[in-house]
């Protein structure tokens, strides 16, 4: 869903612009400043180029941030701790409980791993904009469960029709199709469900706003648009902004919803809201491309599902359009 200033309503007093939220907020946040053009005396302590935040930093801002130097970012500790807290809401989320199969088929292909992409940069939006990860942890979930639901689908033999995702047989071949298109409903459906039922300390605007961002993404003009484009595209010839088109539907839209809805869950304004959309349909196309260089040159073993797909099924992938070294 593209927001606009015009089409944003109020939480209270005008909350997507003026930033309160009902909840925990971060005490370090260095909110960004109004957007508004400011001139900036040249700092010469630093060897950005200042000019292209000064759309969004004072002089003020700058001044602080570069006297106040923040510590290294540890990485890769941070990713590992985040993940923990995922895959322990994910497995409270979906018990096993009656009937057995459908339950024991959505956790199979949900807690199976995975770099929980998705619901980290959730979280970590969230806490980008000074919310705790409290508030964004059910809406981080559901991106998993909506993710897990399309590589589900994707592995479908009238689909991709794969027998190895994440290093483990595919769904469908564990459990049948049957259960296998099921289990990814049950998922998808889930997913909306937890965010409505589990999210707390948020106001409900701001919950209706992210719902909607979400469903925007998964819809026929989003993940499954671009899906279908994919589909229709085998075997044709197929140009870039088209390929684009695909990818930036099929992978993006997700990764795109998964950091605005945290920004949102997290108090963040409309400024904030369309930077970290730039920001993230960016990575889901750098996504896009580096699967599209690891498909060919990396093993079924290392991927963790069946290398050499897109070349069988005679996908129009980037390499194919523009070569490898282009590619990268």
């Amino acid at each position: 869903m593209a927001f606009s200033a015009a089409t944003i309503s109020t939480c209270h007093t005008s909350a997507l612009l003026n930033n309160p939220i009902n909840g925990p907020k971060n005490p370090n946040r260095i909110p960004f400043s109004h957007p508004k053009l400011v001139l900036t005396k040249t700092i010469r302590a630093t060897r950005v180029n200042l000019s292209l935040f000064q759309p969004f930093l004072t002089e003020e801002l700058l001044t602080k941030a570069i006297n106040n130097p923040l510590p290294i970012f540890q990485f890769d500790e941070y990713i590992s701790l985040k993940e923990k807290t995922v895959n322990k809401a994910l497995d409270e989320a979906v018990p096993l409980q009656h009937p057995l199969k459908i339950h024991e088929a959505m956790r199979y292909s949900l807690l199976a791993g995975g770099k929980r992409v998705r619901p980290i940069l959730c979280i970590a939006s969230c806490e980008l904009v000074g919310g705790d990860e409290s508030l964004s942890l059910p809406m981080a979930c559901a991106m998993e469960m909506i993710h897990t639901m399309s590589l589900i689908h994707d592995d479908l033999p009238c689909m991709d029709n794969d027998d190895l995702r994440r290093g483990k047989p595919t769904n469908h071949k564990v459990f049948g199709e049957e259960t296998a298109v099921l289990a990814g409903d049950a998922l998808l459906s889930l997913a909306f469900q937890h965010i409505a039922a589990k999210t707390s300390n948020v106001c409900s605007e701001r919950v209706i706003k992210a719902i909607s961002e979400l469903g925007s993404a998964v819809v026929s003009e989003g993940l499954v648009g671009g899906q279908i484009v994919d589909i229709c595209s085998e075997g044709t010839q197929v140009s870039l902004s088209e390929l684009e088109y695909i990818h930036v539907h099929k992978t993006a839209k997700l990764l795109e919803a998964s950091a605005v809805c945290g920004v949102i869950m997290g108090g963040g304004n409309f400024i904030e809201i369309e930077m970290v959309r730039n920001y993230a349909r960016g990575i889901g196309l750098l996504f896009q491309v580096v699967d599209d260089i690891l498909d060919v040159t990396k093993s079924s073993e290392e991927l963790g599902k069946t290398a050499g797909k897109d070349l069988v099924s005679d996908k129009v992938t980037y390499l194919k359009l523009m070569g490898i070294d282009k590619a990268k």
